[in-house]
């Protein structure tokens, strides 16, 4: 909701459009004329604090991509426009399995289905959209702006914004006038097969306080993995194997479709109802990996012996309303989400190293007793329902004393069905109630959330602010369900492990179910002097928090929740043409949801330690006539303060034994590094526009760099593993437009780097990865790296 409340801005603000950076822009030429229809001057607008304000008044490190820059920028889904935030890393594995860090703030987290909230909370307009698998690859389109807020955003965001949130803003229908537009693009990626795109939306004039907005896309990326030619023979049984049905070049291309209706109603001069619905169908082939072993002869090659494929749909219903009560703003909010994801998986390494090293392939075999081969794959299957509610009110933003606080609730069900399956196995050895699973995981997880929230503002003098926030949160989150063997298989876990009838469909019994909450509160300060109309400092401590959970392994208690406080001094400046942001920072991350692969490869979680992360983000753009140039970097230390052990103690000491006879190990020694997070990571973006007749020509050039960065946090599996190398990428593109067309050419990845995002082995380390294990054969890494060299055209028309 704009606020007509936001008081005129001074000199300075009105030159805020001219010497603003490209990645803080404004939307498209109409987002902006609604913007100035509202407001006397041109300013950027932003809701990071949940009040519509300028950008360069927020004292919050933030960066805010534009409409229009979204469009230059080539931004498509999450990866393309995280590499234009200084202090976000990304990790991904496939389209829709996405987890992004702030500041460093990752302990090499590995998304597992019944492991830690994601550290970073996902917004799509009010409604939080993470989930653990990842949040919402959405196809970026008709989006107002991407904000990216770093830090603790807790108080006013809660749970899983504890290192910082990102919220995608789409365009709200505009009552002025009925217009549209719809673009097509062709791509070729580069040794591989041809993409595209189709894109449109229609904003519906119906009446002068009502609108419409419909938007639809269609995109097909293409695959530029190959599935080669591979074989192995199991060493118990002496069954060969082969892929050559499953041989195929560029085999990983990805199907998006989708679409936004959103209605707007004023209903007087006070109050509007907004709802929406959106939807999206990805559908995905093969893998997205390229294979690190002694089989592969080049880059962007695997070798999988069975199907691989993924498919991720979801719909999203919301309903806000706003309007005013006297003087102060009203907002509540609500929607549901419904989300599906299947994903079938090679497991095929696992069987062929257990087999080799441990001799395990003489424990599969049919109803007549003879082996058969213990090849394995997953057919996967996550089910998610999310509800939130959040109810706001917010005094008059010109008041020089200013409140904005409110209600929040949310609760996510995730019904969890993974199926590694053998086949031809005897029914004796096959989980209950499958055709020929060798493992069974059927679960339900709850998460749930609740909060009061508030932020009281307080303007000392005109230049002077104190604001204060709190955040009082009970979380409440449960497992229950099934995972394991059947008993035929395993006498001591598994189906030989419940204590009671199926309580979830589709399961034999149940073997899990806990159930952990807690009750706490984070809080906020900040301190901002305005110097003058161009530039203001503060300072910052903020605490943001992630909630506990469960571990399923019986034998391990629930992990506490983690938290990190924030300890930041900013600036944000506009002297004529130039701007300068920047923050110095430190936080302290404690009691860290530790998650790594414990016995029999099971997901462990443990409050291992505390970390401290020291750095400084800015960037610095330029404009002038028709150029622009905007640098943007960020510099992290991240590093553990004290020794983590598997079994975490009040004192940090690793020679603890542990519960059940288990030793208490080293796992990292004070001082290491954190891992995914580059020390250094910097971006810059130049245009220059030029006139061509009646049209505005453009050429545009953008460099991206990332730092070396550790694979894992434990030195052992480090080593293994590997770090990431830095890597270096450019884009360019070049262009015409006029008031109706849009034509340009483009290549991003311009060199064609083949820079390393993440690493996956599919059994441990020391067991699938290691090149000096006792298979005799060398390990096998899958690393996913970013995509290649894509070359494109693409054609806007509107109307």
């Amino acid at each position: 909701m704009i606020d007509r409340n936001l008081p005129k801005m001074g000199r300075g603000a009105r030159a805020l459009l001219l010497t603003t950076t490209i990645l803080c822009a404004s939307g498209t030429a109409i987002a902006q004329e609604a913007v100035k229809s509202r407001y006397s001057d041109d300013v950027i607008v932003v809701t990071a604090q949940k009040r519509s304000e300028n950008l360069q008044d927020v004292p919050i490190a933030m960066t805010a991509i534009g409409a229009e820059k979204l469009d230059q920028l080539q931004v498509n889904e999450f990866q393309d426009y995280v590499k234009f935030l200084p202090s976000v890393t990304i990790q991904s594995t496939a389209p829709g399995f996405s987890q992004v860090y702030f500041r460093g703030v990752a302990s090499g987290e590995n998304a597992n289905h019944s492991a830690s909230l994601p550290t970073v909370g996902v917004y799509l307009d009010e409604m939080p959209i993470t989930t653990i698998q990842g949040s919402l690859d959405l196809h970026v389109y008709d989006m107002a702006r991407v904000e990216a807020l770093a830090g603790p955003q807790g108080t006013l965001y809660g749970a899983s914004s504890m290192a910082g949130t990102i919220r995608l803003i789409s365009n709200q229908p505009d009552y002025s006038d009925t217009y549209g537009e719809i673009g097509v693009e062709l791509n070729r990626v580069s040794r591989g097969d041809l993409g595209g795109q189709v894109e449109g939306f229609i904003n519906a004039k119906l009446a002068d306080n009502a609108a419409l907005r419909l938007v639809g896309w269609y995109r097909k990326d293409g695959g530029y993995i190959d599935n080669i030619f591979g074989s192995r023979t199991y060493p118990t049984s002496g069954i060969a194997q082969n892929n050559a049905a499953l041989i195929e070049n560029d085999y990983n291309d990805v199907e998006t479709y989708g679409g936004r209706l959103s209605l707007g109603i004023e209903l007087d001069d006070s109050w509007t109802v907004k709802p929406t619905i959106m939807g999206q169908i990805q559908k995905n082939n093969g893998s997205f990996a390229q294979e690190r072993s002694s089989a592969v002869t080049r880059r962007q090659q695997t070798v999988q012996y069975n199907p691989e494929r993924g498919e991720d749909k979801w719909i999203q219903a919301a309903l806000t309303i706003e309007g005013k009560i006297g003087n102060w703003d009203i907002t509540t909010t609500g929607g549901h989400l419904r989300r599906k994801g299947k994903a079938d998986s090679d497991y095929s390494d696992y069987a062929f190293f257990y087999d080799a090293i441990y001799g395990y392939g003489a424990y599969f075999y049919d109803n007549a007793g003879t082996l058969v081969s213990p090849n394995q794959y997953i057919e996967g299957s996550d089910t998610y329902r999310r509800n939130f509610g959040e109810f706001r009110i917010a005094s008059p933003a010109d008041a020089p004393l200013r409140f904005i606080g409110g209600l929040f609730y949310q609760r996510q069900k995730h019904i969890i069905e993974q199926n590694y399956i053998v086949d031809g196995i005897a029914d004796s050895i096959t989980v209950t109630g499958t055709d020929s699973n060798i493992w069974l995981t059927k679960q339900k997880r709850i998460d749930r959330d609740q909060a009061v929230f508030g932020e009281l503002s307080y303007d000392i003098t005109d230049q002077l602010t104190l604001t204060g926030g709190v955040r009082v949160y009970h979380y409440k989150n449960s497992l229950v369900g099934f995972f394991g063997y059947s008993a035929g298989f395993s006498s001591r876990t598994g189906e030989a492990a419940c204590f009671g009838p199926a309580q979830v469909p589709g399961s034999p019994c149940t073997n899990l179910d806990k159930t952990t909450s807690d009750t706490d509160f984070i809080h906020k300060l900040n301190a901002t002097y305005k110097i003058n109309d161009d530039a203001l400092v503060y300072v910052t401590w903020s605490r943001g928090f992630r909630p506990g959970g469960i571990n399923r392994r019986g034998t391990l208690p629930p992990y506490g929740a983690d938290e990190l406080d924030n300890y930041e001094f900013g600036w944000k400046t506009t002297l004529g043409p130039i701007r300068w942001n920047g923050a110095v920072y430190q936080e302290d991350w404690n009691n860290i949801q530790l998650s790594f692969l414990g016995a029999n490869g099971l997901t462990e979680i443990r409050n291992a330690g505390i970390a401290r992360i020291r750095g400084v983000e800015t960037d610095v753009s330029f404009r002038s006539e028709g150029f622009s140039l905007n640098v943007g970097a960020s510099y992290n230390d991240a590093t553990i303060r004290r020794d983590f052990c598997a079994i975490a103690n009040a004192s940090f000491d690793c020679t603890i034994p542990g519960g059940a006879g288990e030793a208490n190990s080293l796992l990292a020694p004070a001082g290491s590094r954190l891992p995914t997070t580059a020390k250094f990571k910097g971006n810059a973006v130049a245009r220059y526009v030029f006139p061509v007749q009646e049209w505005d020509g453009h050429i545009q050039f953008a460099v991206n760099h990332i730092g070396n960065r550790r694979s894992d946090l434990r030195p052992f599996e480090n080593a293994i593993v590997g770090n990431f190398g830095a890597y270096t990428t450019a884009d360019f593109s070049l262009g015409m437009k006029n008031e109706l067309w849009n034509v340009e050419a483009f290549a991003t990845n311009l060199f064609n780097s083949n820079g390393v995002v993440n690493a996956a082995v599919q059994c441990g380390e020391s067991i699938c990865g290691d090149p000096g294990n006792a298979s005799g054969t060398g390990g096998v890494f899958y690393d996913y790296t970013i995509k290649p060299r894509i070359v494109g055209v693409k054609v806007a028309r509107r109307f």
